[in-house]
């Protein structure tokens, strides 16, 4: 066979399986753990912003871009970001919310009144990490040592580094949509190549500042499917998307899921996506959230950006913060 003509037909028959096959993304190359390891250098944003920096990538967000964001709000429609509180034990969510009524109607008194506690890190609940909730090689994100986390809290990088509240340009990338399914299997691998399709897709390039939402469709399908254990199978983000991240200077990063895909697909290294996020590009990560809403107003008005608001509880010394963040239109 002619040299190029074969080159043409591998080309076309690669393109094929991809057209059939659009959900294969199992089929990942696997990663050495050290070749992962490599990119905690190479992706490092340590010293970018001082040696006593403690926003990391939230320094994306200027004022500049707040006034941006805030001109995006073209009809006022909102809707929140957070799924509601699970109560209940499950494969999913190992740490319930314990939410029990303290004062109630037949109480003596005029006020009724409640107690609402949990552990909100995993694979349950809304909520947002600080960048002192992950440790690689014993340092933290702009090379904090891990014992600045003691029993009294982080004593750097805390969740009250974000007291002031993120305002920015949301943007979310709904790959169940782009793929015509309701969600993705678990397994999926989102990979640089999908993030590029999506923007050639919706003519929308992801720029300096944005807050990148990653839609799976974890929700209809634990809806259809009942719950199932997210540590060990998940639609998420490879780590090679991580570079990309890092190329487009994203300041925050979410999903509906715990952001990494799993299996990882990097040998002895379950969440490479999570570590290198947080850890070398100090990117606060955004995890659990209810995408749903969002997703059906983007197609709705036919746009994937909105302004996006929200504020952690200032939990002195806190690893993170559960939350309820809202898109505007």
């Amino acid at each position: 066979m002619n040299l190029k003509l074969g080159h043409n037909f591998i080309s076309l028959f690669v393109f094929s399986l991809t057209f059939l096959f659009p959900l294969s993304g199992l089929a990942q190359e696997s990663l050495s753990q050290e070749e992962v390891n490599g990119w905690f250098e190479t992706l490092s944003n340590w010293g970018r912003w001082g040696a006593d920096d403690q926003l990391g990538t939230v320094n994306l967000i200027t004022e500049e871009t707040r006034v941006e964001a805030a001109s995006l709000v073209k009809i006022g429609v909102s809707v929140s970001m957070a799924h509601e509180i699970l109560t209940e034990e499950a494969a999913d969510n190992g740490n319930p919310y314990d939410h029990r009524m303290t004062s109630i109607g037949s109480s003596p008194g005029p006020w009724s009144g409640d107690f609402i506690g949990v552990s909100y890190h995993g694979y349950a609940h809304s909520h947002l990490d600080a960048l002192c909730h992950r440790f690689q090689f014993g340092t933290m994100y702009n090379g904090y040592s891990e014992n600045n986390v003691t029993e009294e809290g982080c004593a750097q990088l805390a969740i009250t580094s974000f007291s002031n509240g993120i305002f920015g340009r949301g943007v979310i990338m709904d790959f169940p949509q782009l793929r015509g399914s309701d969600w993705l299997e678990n397994g999926v691998a989102i990979t640089p190549e999908w993030l590029d399709e999506w923007e050639d897709e919706h003519g929308i390039t992801i720029g300096s500042g944005d807050i990148v939402l990653i839609r799976t469709g974890r929700w209809p399908r634990r809806a259809a499917l009942g719950p199932w254990d997210l540590s060990q199978n998940s639609a998420g983000l490879h780590a090679t998307a991580v570079a990309w991240l890092k190329e487009r200077d994203v300041a925050l990063i979410g999903s509906d899921s715990a952001l990494d895909v799993k299996p990882s697909g990097v040998t002895n290294f379950p969440q490479p996506v999570h570590a290198l996020v947080l850890v070398a590009l100090g990117m606060p990560i955004f995890d659990n959230l209810d995408l749903e809403a969002v997703a059906e107003q983007a197609i709705i008005h036919n746009r994937s950006e909105f302004l996006f608001t929200t504020a952690p509880l200032r939990v002195g010394g806190g690893t993170g913060s559960p939350l309820n963040p809202i898109a505007t239109f």
